[in-house]
């Protein structure tokens, strides 16, 4: 019998009125990983911070390797050997420092001695890294790392620390597919070597790849339990949303006029040329691994880079924004990824974030907010996005993070525009989120173009009347989203496909 790493019995927690843990039964055995979905909301995030000491549960029990654990704080759980990887990469990294420091931050937390031995402690975090297959100058500021770098050295922090209980929520929403391969090889070596693996993600693919099991969340209690050598994925969406899950099905209208041409784009000096045509009434998915250019096509159209060669034309007319401020005034809007570093302004309620871009909008004499028709605004995105909350005026950060990503690509859409761009708009967030975000993207489509950019083929699949591939920032594939290829499609993501372009 595989030995229980933690047993969790009856917790309970609640936060004012609000039970958020409803009597959570749950087993993490040692030596396996134990996949976690549940919508937003369901108490997942809850109980990762029982789990790593931020909050105290206010009933139940939880023991590890059969010895009561309630950590007093997370400095206590990390001792235990509890380690958390969080979604927040900057949670698991001070972006100030250097990489050295933060590899080797909660022994510096731990004091002993006045003086630092810089080259003894370069030495130890290239140590820590190549253990994690990281190669990376420990010298260099965090600040200056790329997010899939940050994600990683956060990754090689918590892998320092020889974890009994390992916990991974949503770690690959930043990496490239190379760099998510050396992320499972590590998670295969921990398995072997007993670590349990509590492994929070909706990614299927990763989900398929890791999964010794599947324990899904719905209101704060478990609802469902699946193990076995052929686990049932659906029945843990199932479990996971309280009904079945539909599948999308895509009537493509048809296209409007061209809304943006863009003839001889070159976003690097290496990089091929491309065309690229969006028109009215359409919503066009752009896929590829990370680092593929599709942020890069995006900060170009956003006026946040200028591409190296290539002719813009939007509605007809030359467009060359040389900053957002610009871009916006033409109707290119965007919203970006990560919105917790890019988006999310924490010390603003709701309402704030969602009409940030159009103060002047809702101002009158004297540059004075008006607020009842600024209220009325972040009323009708709230309701139009199906944001849960209690009101406008609520906390951005009360929220669950699908809602707060419904705040992020509402803010967006709450205005006409020419152009809309959303980088990953689906970026942790589950699959009910998923389908709510993407069905009010199709149905306020009409009067744009829309430019849906994510780095998972289901996401695509699921929103878009076309689906452009990019690697090597250009454009190397062009499917109607009807009895794609998907061998084709994959081969082009991956770079293995011949490089030319299906017909639209």
């Amino acid at each position: 019998m595989t030995p229980q790493a933690i047993t969790i019995r009856g917790l309970t927690k609640a936060f004012g009125r609000n039970a958020v843990l409803r009597g959570v039964d749950l087993d993490l055995p040692a030596g396996q990983v134990t996949v976690l979905m549940g919508a937003n909301g369901a108490g997942k995030s809850t109980l990762v911070k029982v789990l790593c000491g931020v909050h105290a549960a206010d009933a139940g029990e939880v023991r590890l390797d059969g010895q009561p654990f309630a950590p007093a704080g997370p400095a206590a759980a990390l001792r235990s050997g509890v380690v958390t990887v969080h979604q927040n990469i900057n949670d698991g990294v001070v972006p100030d420092l250097d990489v050295a420091s933060n590899l080797l931050l909660d022994t510096l937390a731990e004091g002993g001695g006045l003086l630092l031995n810089r080259r003894r402690m370069r030495e130890d975090a290239r140590r820590i890294a190549a253990a994690v297959g990281l190669e990376i100058d420990v010298t260099r500021p965090v600040a200056g790392l790329a997010l899939a770098d940050r994600q990683l050295v956060s990754i090689a922090r918590a892998m320092a620390h020889r974890p009994r209980l390992l916990i991974l929520d949503e770690p690959t929403s930043s990496l490239s597919l190379a760099e998510a391969q050396r992320l499972f090889a590590l998670i295969d070596r921990l398995r072997a070597e007993g670590v349990a693996i509590l492994y929070i993600s909706h990614r299927m693919s990763d989900i398929r790849r890791l999964a010794d099991r599947i324990v899904s969340m719905r209101d704060g209690q478990v609802s469902g339990l699946f193990e076995g050598p052929a686990l049932d994925y659906s029945g843990a969406v199932r479990a996971m949303l309280g009904h079945e899950i539909t599948e999308v099905d895509i009537a493509i209208p048809p296209p409007g006029p061209a809304m943006l041409e863009a003839r001889g784009l070159r976003l690097k000096p290496e990089a091929r040329p491309f065309d690229l045509v969006l028109h009215r009434n359409e919503v066009v998915a752009i896929t590829g691994l990370v680092g593929s250019g599709k942020s890069a096509l995006a900060a170009a159209l956003f006026g946040l880079e200028a591409p190296v060669a290539g002719e813009v034309r939007l509605d007809g007319q030359p467009y060359r924004p040389a900053n957002p401020g610009q871009a916006v005034a033409a109707g290119v809007f965007l919203a970006a990824k990560d919105r917790l570093i890019n988006a999310v302004i924490p010390g603003f309620d709701i309402q704030q974030n969602l009409t940030l871009p159009f103060t002047a909008r809702h101002s009158g004499p004297l540059s004075l907010i008006r607020r009842a028709a600024e209220r009325a605004a972040a009323e009708r995105a709230i309701a139009a996005m199906g944001v849960v909350c209690q009101g406008p005026r609520d906390g951005i950060l009360t929220l669950s993070g699908g809602n707060q990503q419904k705040v992020v690509v509402g803010r967006w859409m709450a205005e006409s525009s020419r152009l809309l761009i959303l980088d990953e708009p689906f970026q942790g967030v589950d699959i009910q989120a998923r389908r709510d975000i993407g069905r009010r993207i199709r149905a306020s489509a009409d009067s744009r173009a829309t430019l849906v950019l994510c780095a998972e083929i289901d996401e695509a699949l699921e929103v878009a009347d076309r689906i452009l591939v990019m690697s090597e920032h250009s454009v190397v594939g062009d499917h109607r989203n009807e009895q794609i290829d998907l061998a084709l499609l994959m081969a082009q993501v991956s770079g293995t496909a011949e490089q030319t372009k299906e017909p639209a």
